[in-house]
């Protein structure tokens, strides 16, 4: 990865502005790259752009190939001509500050599924069709029959279509040919209103910072297409999941529920399928966060009847030779390690070993005393530094409830009284050795809780925030532009 000293702004594509109630790939997301690239900024950070399941979260998606279908803009749908005015003409009255999802998923759907009806598959479609059938084919099935039956998980479907049996998958593709195009199309849409937003990112001097999740959700076409990768039992349940121990957002860790890998299998097929999955994020962006680092060093393995995560153990990762296996086939690794949370040596062996930078966040930093490793000055220059990420409080909110001793030690080592503290924390994090700092566009805009984006105790709920206006104002334009000059981040004034 390259480690330029620069810096970046976090914003997660469904927080942008726009007409259909989420954000969206379209004219917003256009200005969007015009402001941030006039700060003089190098990097949008964005969330998994996957489509999204129960709960709606980015980290639970129904592939780890796809793209959200949510996110595709009725705006180019009607340049386009896929979508006429009339079709737009009963658009809900949407919140400018949340998503709600109920209602955004029905409106978008009935969007797509109109400008499907008028599409005719052109020769672009057709080679995107091939050229992604190693996932496609698998997701645009797996939906088709997740509409059949009722959004059901695919353990609940009948055994032969759970179960895979050629026979039947012939026979649903066969009765389920219109549906199967439908999901196709969705992602070929989204393909390409990604592309052109990237492309634009690209002319603009930025570049993207993507997510990869570690786990997959269950249901997943993922986990229905390669059951062997993961353990399950016969009829396609897990018998262990995914989770962490008791840390500082839950006193009884965190019960994520995703099926654990089965690294073996894994490490007997040279990694394909992780291969495949990487070079599918990085076809989409430039860099990746690649979550919960600290899973391939060693993993929380959870029992799946467990009520909590108190009952886990820790079992080995796949470590070095999962990676010295990609570096292999795909050469740098331009990964950012998510290695937060309860971390042992080995994760940081194994982050160094193979020159990753990792992650520091401010917020965390005054919680002891001068030797915390996220205080600034105790930062590595081989690091990206955040005031806070999407698991956290904004930084106003932080501080209204943060307990005394923290703010005590916050103001006395910045020399500051806490009345600009979202300012105060981007200006630490930018003045730091880090040679990446980023900040949410939260912080930037100094909101308070209510603008946050995950609370990852909750299991609802989250996910919902956007905001309001698609241009950060002048004034904020330029105060980050000056502080960028000022800490030797400029990269580009746009």
């Amino acid at each position: 990865m390259d480690m330029t000293r620069s810096s970046g702004v976090l914003l997660h594509v469904t927080s942008l502005p726009g007409p259909d109630g989420i954000g969206d790939l379209g004219p917003a997301a256009f200005q969007w790259v015009d402001r941030l690239a006039a700060t003089g900024c190098h990097y949008w950070q964005i969330l998994p752009l996957g489509p999204t399941g129960y709960g709606d979260s980015p980290y639970q998606c129904f592939s780890a190939f796809a793209g959200n279908p949510y996110m595709i803009a009725s705006q180019h749908l009607l340049d386009e001509g896929l979508l006429v005015a009339s079709d737009l003409g009963d658009r809900p009255q949407f919140s400018h500050h949340h998503v709600d999802y109920g209602r955004v998923i029905s409106w978008k759907l009935d969007l797509l599924d109109r400008a499907f009806d008028r599409f005719v598959p052109n020769d672009d479609y057709l080679a995107f069709r091939r050229s992604e059938a190693g996932w496609l084919d698998d997701l645009a099935l797996f939906m088709a029959l997740k509409d059949q039956y009722g959004g059901r998980p695919w353990v609940d479907w009948p055994a032969p279509l759970r179960d895979r049996d050629p026979g039947q998958l012939e026979r649903a593709l066969d009765a389920y040919r219109v549906e199967v195009e439908r999901h196709a199309f969705r992602q070929w849409l989204f393909h390409e209103q990604w592309e052109a937003v990237r492309r634009h990112t690209h002319e603009r001097g930025l570049l993207v910072i993507g997510d990869t999740p570690i786990f997959v959700a269950h249901d997943s076409a993922d986990v229905w297409a390669h059951r062997e990768l993961f353990f399950l039992d016969d009829e396609g349940r897990p018998t262990v999941v995914a989770g962490v121990p008791p840390d500082y957002f839950s006193p009884t860790g965190q019960l994520w529920g995703n099926p654990l890998y089965d690294w073996d299998r894994h490490r007997h097929t040279g990694y394909e399928w992780w291969l495949g999955r990487l070079r599918s994020v990085l076809a989409q962006v430039d860099m990746v966060r690649l979550d919960h680092f600290r899973g391939f060093a060693g993993y929380w393995e959870i029992p799946a009847d467990a009520e909590t995560a108190i009952a886990g153990r820790w079992v080995p990762g796949p470590g070095a030779d999962f990676l010295q296996h990609v570096r292999a086939v795909m050469g740098d690794l331009p990964i950012i390690a998510e290695d937060l949370g309860e971390i042992t040596p080995d994760v940081h062996e194994l982050r160094d070993r193979f020159e990753l930078p990792g992650m520091a966040i401010v917020q965390f930093a005054f919680d002891s005393d001068l030797t915390n490793p996220f205080l600034p000055h105790n930062l590595r220059d081989r690091s990206v530094v955040y005031t806070g990420t999407h698991d956290n409080d904004t930084t106003r909110g932080w501080w209204a409830t943060a307990p005394e001793h923290e703010r005590r030690l916050a103001m006395d080592y910045l020399g500051v009284d806490g009345t600009d503290i979202a300012w105060d924390l981007i200006r630490a994090a930018w003045r730091s050795p880090a040679a990446v700092s980023v900040a949410p566009l939260q912080d930037i805009l100094d909101l308070g809780t209510e603008a946050r984006m995950n609370f990852p105790s909750r299991p609802a709920g989250n996910w919902r925030w956007r905001v309001d206006s698609p241009a950060l104002p002048d004034p904020l334009v330029e105060r980050l532009a000056s502080l960028n000059a000022e800490s030797g981040r400029l990269v580009g004034a746009g």
